[in-house]
């Protein structure tokens, strides 16, 4: 298998997709002849043409729009919103409409679009394109919200997300982009959207993560683990909505101990569904509060602060210590 960077995965999976099935069409702000802004789009246009792989005016509310009324007429649109943080434009279409339209319609009309959104600090950009607001998505009922953590399971979920019959949102964690590679099969390979993964056994503490926040969850295990002998059980959730609460609360029963990761901010972040859920399911077996490690209640600091906002492996072994020790 050919090791790739999440962006490659992408790419593999939109070239595949529309290569299987003429329904799927890309559009968004330069993916066309640039390639995208991160250039996740690179090479489309050249191979399936201006009429699959458009780029459209500075609008998300329209470039949402375009994709729910191709989508309602037969189309599977992929649109890309360049950063998540300009997405908010596109809120009125998707809550108003996309979400909708089945439940509007008795189920006559099914909205099949991806809403792609890069997301997240760690790449010192500017204001408005380091956010982590996946929690407007994943309220909204209606929609499904997608967050991929390696390029392996980036490619298997984006498949997935443009076979599904309902609206996805599919926030790309820009801190993984390029970070790493990973082998991907060339071969057709899906994930089911809705489902969480154990990316690594323990019987200790619970860590539960997902996109770019798994990747120091993962650093704090391995140093639990080398300081303190600590198993630590890290779950990848993969899907914000629907969430798959089962694996987690099955894990809190087993190890009775449980810390949050993600950089979104605090208040009324995922860490706080996920910890009603366990509260509902497994409080009897917890031995210690569960904790959260966060982004701050603020907006996203500028590049020489952004560190100090997201949440590393410091806090995160921190956070667990003060759990055992409870």
């Amino acid at each position: 298998m050919a090791k790739m960077t999440m962006v490659q995965a992408l790419n593999l999976a939109l070239m595949q997709e529309m290569d299987k099935d003429d329904r799927v069409i890309v559009l968004g702000e330069d993916v066309g002849v640039d390639g995208g802004v991160f250039r996740v789009t690179d090479g489309l246009i050249e191979k399936f043409g201006p009429d699959r792989v458009m780029d459209t005016p500075l609008a998300e509310s329209g470039i949402a729009g375009f994709s729910i009324g191709m989508a309602v007429y037969g189309l599977r649109p992929v649109c890309e919103m360049q950063f998540s943080g300009f997405s908010y434009y596109a809120m009125h279409q998707m809550e108003a409409h996309a979400a909708r339209l089945r439940g509007r319609s008795l189920g006559r009309f099914h909205v099949p679009m991806v809403l792609r959104c890069p997301y997240g600090g760690g790449v010192r950009a500017l204001e408005h394109h380091s956010e982590s607001r996946e929690a407007y998505w994943a309220h909204t009922p209606g929609l499904k919200m997608v967050i991929p953590s390696t390029p392996r399971n980036a490619r298997a979920l984006l498949v997935s997300a443009i076979r599904d019959p309902d609206p996805v949102v599919f926030y790309e964690p820009k801190a993984v982009y390029r970070a790493f590679r990973e082998e991907v099969p060339e071969e057709e390979e899906t994930l089911p959207i809705g489902k969480s993964q154990v990316v690594r056994e323990g019987r200790d503490v619970t860590l539960v993560s997902y996109g770019a926040s798994l990747h120091p969850t993962l650093e704090a295990a391995t140093r639990l683990k080398e300081e303190r002998g600590v198993e630590a059980e890290v779950i990848d959730l993969l899907t914000i909505s629907p969430l798959d609460d089962e694996l987690f609360t099955a894990s809190a029963r087993k190890t009775g101990r449980v810390v949050i990761v993600h950089e979104a901010p605090r208040s009324f972040g995922p860490g706080a569904e996920i910890m009603a859920r366990i509260m509902e399911k497994s409080f009897l077996y917890l031995e210690a509060p569960i904790r959260r490690v966060t982004g701050f209640d603020i907006v996203i600091p500028l590049f020489q602060r952004e560190m100090h906002y997201l949440p590393g492996a410091d806090r995160i072994v921190n956070a667990v210590r003060e759990t055992l020790d409870f």
